[in-house]
């Protein structure tokens, strides 16, 4: 008996494995001292394209890249801090905004069209639409009649 598993639940279970990587990789650097920041990121599935969604207030869209390998996206970016290293006449009371490298990869199911990954930002938002490939859309198939079936 083959076990079939819906693209939901498969997707559902990589973000659950993408999610553990990263909160353990925050674990390791914050004992040493360090800050990581993993900035939030939805995943959706629409009838013919994957959608990410990744929080980056406050980041300059040059400052990201984003690559594709081996079904892997990558995106990976620099956020500038405001405050200014070295500046002996500043006195800083609160420091709670993030800033520095960041870095998310998501495992896409087998079917996309690689070729055609596009990306905009606005308003803090980075939305990547990754488009299925043919093989991988649902379509329709047609069950002729012996009146639709030409004669030969």
């Amino acid at each position: 008996m083959i076990a079939t598993r819906s693209l939901s639940s498969t997707l559902d279970r990589m973000l659950s494995l993408n999610r553990a990587l990263d909160d353990a990789f925050t674990g390791t650097r914050q004992a040493f001292g360090g800050h990581l920041w993993v900035p939030a990121l939805d995943v959706t599935e629409r009838k013919n394209a994957y959608l990410v969604t990744i929080e980056l207030p406050g980041v300059d869209p040059k400052d990201v890249d984003i690559s594709f390998e081996q079904n892997v996206l990558t995106v990976r970016g620099t956020k500038t801090s405001t405050l200014a290293a070295g500046d002996t006449e500043m006195r800083v009371y609160a420091n709670e905004r993030v800033s520095g490298a960041f870095e998310r990869s998501i495992r896409l199911p087998e079917f996309v069209d690689g070729d055609k990954i596009s990306a905009q930002s606005a308003n803090g938002l980075l939305e990547i639409t990754i488009p299925k490939a043919q093989i991988a859309q649902a379509r329709k198939i047609e069950v002729k009649t012996a009146a639709k079936i030409p004669a030969q």
